[in-house]
């Protein structure tokens, strides 16, 4: 039988619970949260004279937990009118609702017996079939399945969604020894396809993969650390992005997730792993029991390894603990001669290679820190996981990294690798050795544009499973890639389909970026059929290459930002008459020019996590790649007879003006920037598979590109007082400075089709040389300048 998911039950609505709640919600499900009633009112509810029976009281626990999830930052949730779909209920009344459901997920406290306890209850009024999980971060799946009847062991399992759900997608699927082979591969592919997860399939062991080899990996960092007598400050600016890991790095993620999480997590595998070589690891140091004694545990208790403290000034300031004194000081401002060397080595892989070779303390610090990972993860096979490929998933999914431990011994080089931890005394599996005497150099390989692991069963290399409905760009370098310059390749995905992406700092769109579009859009037009655009870096792209404008501003070059802004808007116009089929898939930040170049697109293949918006007004000036001008277009077209046509164009405007980003693709629809016959892709990683599909099916139904529009209505005068009258309001209310306001009427011109007497139809052409006119003008005002230096100098997008 087929299994078809319409609804789930989550039993239980702590931190876990409500935030797994609003994700099951965000794609789509009908979700049933439940929690335990209280046992005494609290004061609120006994000044209102309420009883423990009342059902206000007895969802008390439910409510106020998923209230607070859905009003925490980042949001838990796609669309906030997506929580809509969840209702609420407590175990003792709603308990035998779930005889309704599909699916029963349990996220109640980590406690064996309360679980067990439960699951008798469930036993009796689960539907059969129905898939019954835990969220478990570490309780054996074989004891919480223990006294069960058939029914429920075989289709029971671990889910352990890691926090939080929406934004960090690993998902280990634990079997107990009763679950049925259907229900995982089930498990693996719902949570790839419908929840977006990296679905990683564990051992029943003590804290399944990724926990255990991420405390495992921090605990060996701060013995690096006390070796190489570093600080706090300087072990951060090591393990953070340098590496491929969070700006959090090592220590700030500590006070994130909270010191006492990492206690718990480090003491029940000493506890559990009697036969474990590298047990002794597991053993915390004294300065950790310490900062616990004092219960400094991070944000929740106001200090950690960090403390924010406010200055003479009333300004926020952030101490590092000094862990000598444990006084905490001012934060140090680290610098290394490995990390400027850097700057002059492209690609993570022969970064870490680089810093892994160093002969100095930055270079004994990383192979202090890694080499013993690379052992302990080889050792771990098969006990946590049968394939090195799950090892690497599950850790960069579950904490973020960009490379695995095996894929950064493969950056080192496996045989060097294996030679520098025989120098330290370290013993890898034997199969290592096996891998080496075999003549095998790496883990993984790339052949036919699917990436390939070690197997070390067969002693081969074979295929990672669950490829066939990704495209990864980076696989396809080799072999598919037809065209580049130092800004944009072009790939062929097949079926007549091309893809272009950018690979300059931050995507943004410069020169090169411009000329690997129309090289693109040429070969779609002339040699293939049809055109994605997009990338799979860490952003689609932060806008155009400001540094170009800022150099010509500060030269009042104005005929050179005019040509630039002119060439800009033919590049995005040609994306939309092309004709060829052009999907643009963006992902991450997709601001300004990127969210430009979105909104021109046939159709667009967003992925979720998209947070895109007009942001111009953020550096003093407006949107001047079509933004400006398919808003207004947008806004026409919906217009309906007897409609308030100012309050649908004042609310675009308010959107600009305000540099709003949607924080998720869901929430563009609402801003217009999305639009009915786009689509969103919930994992990032099928978008550019969708999107080569996306265009596929236009070419299928016969592509016809669309004509230029000659009517878009425009408000004229009429719209001009509405906006100057917001504009001026803001102003005496001093929400706005005086160039704030210079930039916002610009833009209410441009918006309001220029000084028209009455309402008219204009062509796209009349607008954008609108549009062009005023952006060039705010390039030559000092304030704009200012700003423009300030996003340069900071390296940050423009975000309001």
């Amino acid at each position: 039988m087929k299994r078809k998911i319409k609804n789930i039950a989550i039993l239980g609505s702590g931190v876990m619970g409500s935030r797994i709640a609003c994700h099951f919600a965000g794609v789509g499900l009908e979700v049933l949260l439940l929690d335990i009633t209280p046992r005494e009112l609290n004061e609120e509810e006994e000044k209102k004279g309420l009883q423990l029976d009342d059902p206000r009281v007895k969802n008390r626990i439910v409510n106020n937990a998923l209230r607070a999830a859905t009003k925490s930052n980042p949001s838990p949730i796609y669309h906030k009118s997506f929580s809509d779909r969840i209702s609420t209920g407590n175990f003792d009344d709603d308990l035998e609702r779930i005889k309704d459901y599909d699916w029963v997920l349990e996220a109640v406290v980590e406690n064996l017996e309360i679980k067990k306890g439960l699951y008798e209850k469930v036993e009796k009024l689960r539907k059969p079939r129905s898939l019954i999980t835990t969220n478990t971060s570490g309780i054996p799946i074989k004891l919480l399945e223990q006294d069960r009847n058939e029914d429920f062991k075989k289709n029971f399992a671990g889910t352990h969604f890691f926090n939080p759900p929406r934004y960090l997608p690993l998902l280990e699927i634990i079997p107990g020894p009763s679950t049925d082979p259907e229900v995982l591969d089930f498990l693996m592919a719902y949570g790839e396809k419908f929840l977006g997860k990296t679905t990683v399939l564990c051992k029943d062991s003590p804290a399944f993969i990724a926990n255990r080899i991420g405390i495992f990996s921090i605990l060996k960092i701060i013995e690096a650390m006390d070796a190489m007598k570093y600080g706090i400050d300087q072990v951060d600016r090591l393990t953070g992005p340098t590496i491929g890991r969070p700006k959090s790095a090592t220590f700030r993620t500590s006070d994130v997730v909270g010191l006492d999480t990492l206690i718990k997590v480090a003491d029940n595998l000493h506890a559990a792993l009697k036969d474990d070589e590298s047990r002794d690891t597991f053993k915390l140091p004294e300065m950790v029991r310490e900062l616990e004694k004092k219960n400094w545990l991070g944000d929740k208790t106001k200090q950690g390894f960090y403390k924010k403290v406010k200055d003479d000034k009333g300004k926020s300031v952030i101490l590092t603990l000094d862990l000598e004194s444990l006084e905490y000081k001012e934060k140090e401002k680290v610098k290394f001669a490995a990390l400027e060397e850097l700057k002059q080595i492209s690609g993570l892989e022969k970064k870490m290679a680089h810093l892994l070779n160093r002969k100095d303390g930055v270079g004994e610090f990383m192979r202090r820190s890694f080499f013993p990972l690379f052992a302990y993860a080889s050792m771990r096979i098969p006990e946590i996981s049968d394939h090195l490929f799950q090892i690497d998933q599950a850790v960069c999914a579950g904490f973020a990294w960009e490379l695995g431990p095996f894929e950064t011994w493969d950056a080192f080089g496996l045989k060097k690798g294996l030679e520098g931890m025989k120098e330290m005394g370290l013993e890898p599996a034997p199969w290592i050795e096996e891998m080496v005497k075999g003549g095998n150099e790496r883990f993984y390989q790339v052949k036919d544009g699917k990436k390939q692991y070690y197997n070390i069963e067969s002693k081969s290399y074979l295929p990672i499973p669950g490829q066939d409905d990704f495209i990864i760009l980076e696989n396809l370098r080799e072999s598919k890639k037809i065209w580049s310059n130092s800004g944009a390749s072009i790939f062929d995905l097949g079926d007549g389909v091309l893809n272009v992406g950018f690979h300059t700092k931050m995507n943004t769109m410069g020169s090169e970026v411009i000329q690997g579009i129309h090289k693109a859009i040429d070969l779609a037009e002339t040699e293939y059929e049809g055109l994605v655009i997009g990338n799979q870096g860490a952003n689609f792209s932060a806008g155009a290459n400001l540094g170009l404008i800022f150099m010509f501003a500060i030269e009042q070059e104005f005929d050179e930002i005019d040509f630039m802004v002119r060439q800009f808007q033919q590049t995005i116009m040609r994306v939309r008459y092309s004709s060829a089929p052009v999907v643009v898939a963006p992902h991450g930040l997709t601001l300004g020019g990127g969210c430009e170049m979105t909104m021109h697109a046939d159709k667009v293949q967003a992925a979720a996590e998209t947070y895109i918006g007009l942001v111009e007004l953020g550096v003093g000036v407006i949107p001047g790649g079509c933004g400006t001008k398919e808003m207004v277009l947008r806004v026409s077209d919906s217009f309906e007879p007897g409609d308030a046509e100012l309050n649908n164009l004042q609310n675009a405007f308010m959107d600009i003006a305000m540099a709003k980003v949607a924080t998720s693709a869901y929430e563009a629809y609402d801003m217009r920037i999305l639009q009915d016959k786009d689509r969103v892709s919930i994992n990032k990683n099928r978008q550019i598979f969708d999107a080569k599909n996306l265009v596929m099916g236009m070419l299928e139904s016969g592509y016809v590109p669309p004509t230029k529009r000659k009517d878009i209505r425009v408000l004229g005068k009429e719209a001009i007082a509405l906006f100057e009258a917001g504009i001026n309001g803001m102003l005496m209310a001093k929400y706005i400075s005086e160039h704030d306001a210079k930039v916002a009427r610009k833009l209410a011109f441009v918006m309001a089709g220029g000084d028209l007497s009455y309402p008219m139809n204009v062509d796209e052409d009349y607008l954008l040389n609108l549009e062009r006119e005023a952006f060039v003008s705010l390039t030559g005002e000092k304030k704009t300048l200012e700003r423009i230096q300030a996003v340069l100098k900071t390296g940050r997008p423009i975000r309001n």
